[in-house]
């Protein structure tokens, strides 16, 4: 059996499929994202027999952001349903242990799937698509490996090839720009006010933009892989041609129904309500 990630349908969490891998393998620490510790491996005590969350409709009310802007990019069911045929953790200490490893493992390999299928859809970046395809493969190819390739993949070698190559087509798509956006790579622009900026084209991969004013903002073909937008203010701006936006990022910032998002993603719920200016 495997799971179909020919489209990005299948590159979306389905909980139903999971033995709530995401409840349980990452360990949480009090704060504003959580409202409780948990040991990485201890199964979080929100998570039902069922392998369902039992506040998942309240979990912002209840202290579980961090749970709300979390995505495993379909890793969870495909760890649970082919890499380990469907058996669940709770009943061997065993699997329990090699599928804890293999999740966060799986996790990040699946990100860069979906990372190199947006990159594939690019036009400008054309004459990167048979490296990209190659990449997408292979990529594809280690997520079919068994638990014991995975403990020993080079995943931090296979995550520079694949970031290089996007990379280039990154800068392949934003050439054409003719007012591009300084070089904000890694910026700290943590509460910046950049409402009504034209950021086209703008270098923000990896930006820390906690908190920042990005109300009217036009972000078309801005690089945003990796920027970190918790709390930052989207109301009314244009990321509808966004580069490597990713629904996390938009789930841990704030936005509108005027907010323009890629038609891969979706406006998050707590985005309801009037515009604001």
């Amino acid at each position: 059996m495997s799971v179909n990630r020919a489209s990005r349908a299948g590159l979306r969490a389905d909980c139903e499929r999971c033995f709530g891998l995401c409840c349980v393998v990452p360990a949480f620490t009090a704060s504003s994202d959580f409202a409780i510790d948990k040991k990485a491996g201890q199964p979080c005590p929100n998570l039902g027999a069922d392998s369902r969350c039992g506040i998942h409709a309240n979990l912002r009310e209840r202290g579980f952001t961090g749970c709300t802007v979390y995505d495993c990019f379909g890793a969870g069911q495909q760890v649970s349903q082919v890499t380990f045929g469907g058996r669940d953790w709770r009943g061997d200490p065993e699997t329990a242990k090699r599928m804890f490893e293999v999740f966060p493992i799986m996790r990040q390999l699946h990100e860069l799937l979906w990372y190199l299928t947006e990159a594939l859809t690019l036009e400008a970046a054309r004459p990167l698509h048979a490296e990209l395809g190659l990449a997408l493969e292979e990529t594809e190819r280690l997520t079919r490996d068994d638990p014991a390739g995975l403990a020993v993949l080079d995943l931090a070698g296979h995550r520079r090839s694949v970031a290089g190559l996007l990379l280039r087509a990154s800068e392949l798509a934003r050439a054409g720009v003719r007012r591009r956006g300084k070089d904000r790579r890694g910026a700290d622009l943590i509460g910046a006010n950049l409402k009504g900026a034209d950021l086209t084209g703008a270098d923000l991969r990896g930006a820390y933009l906690i908190g920042a004013d990005l109300r009217g903002a036009g972000l078309r073909l801005a690089d945003l892989i990796g920027a970190d937008l918790r709390g930052a203010r989207l109301d009314g701006a244009d990321l509808s041609e966004s580069l490597f936006l990713i629904q996390s990022q938009l789930d841990a910032a704030k936005g509108d129904a005027a907010t323009r998002v890629p038609p891969s993603l979706a406006h998050p719920a707590h985005w309801r309500g009037p515009a604001t200016r």
